[in-house]
């Protein structure tokens, strides 16, 4: 059997549209948010919602600690919102320029068109990632905007 290589798994991964969402907690020093577009709801009985951590991700460390964090879905046009969440850029800076509340300790996006509030039920190892899977305690959609997408490498 011939071995896929992981650039070309990516590569014709790339090809399957997923929603883009930056996935948010907060900290004793502040709120803290990645960009991740390996978000799903998982149960209606019960109500839960999957994220895909990368392993070294400062949200993930928080979340851990803090056993809450926010989903919230980006609209078309919030593509400089999800290159910023996917940077290094320090937590304090990111949320610096960016509207935002609080809501029963987990930071919500202002302007983005939906956002779900998680406690963390499980961490589960998944390769490079770890599967978060989140407890639903609170869901609201936010506009009518349509979503961003990012779809062969590109949002769109």
């Amino acid at each position: 059997m011939k071995v896929v290589e992981p650039q070309r798994f990516r590569e014709v991964m790339s090809h399957f549209a997923t929603g883009v969402t930056v996935v948010t907690a907060s900290s004793a020093d502040g709120p803290v948010g990645m960009t991740a577009n390996a978000v799903c709801s998982l149960s209606l009985d019960p109500l839960l919602a999957l994220v895909c951590f990368d392993n070294g991700s400062r949200t993930l460390r928080v979340v851990r600690e803090e056993r809450r964090f926010g989903i919230n879905v980006l609209a078309s046009g919030q593509q400089d919102l999800a290159r910023l969440f996917a940077s290094k850029t320090p937590e304090a800076e990111k949320f610096a320029g960016v509207q935002h509340t609080v809501h029963e300790g987990i930071p919500v996006i202002e302007g983005t068109i939906a956002w779900v509030g998680c406690e963390l039920e499980q961490l589960i190892p998944g390769g490079d990632h770890t599967i978060g899977i989140g407890a639903v305690i609170a869901a609201e959609r936010a506009s009518e905007h349509d979503p961003l997408i990012w779809y062969r490498g590109e949002y769109r």
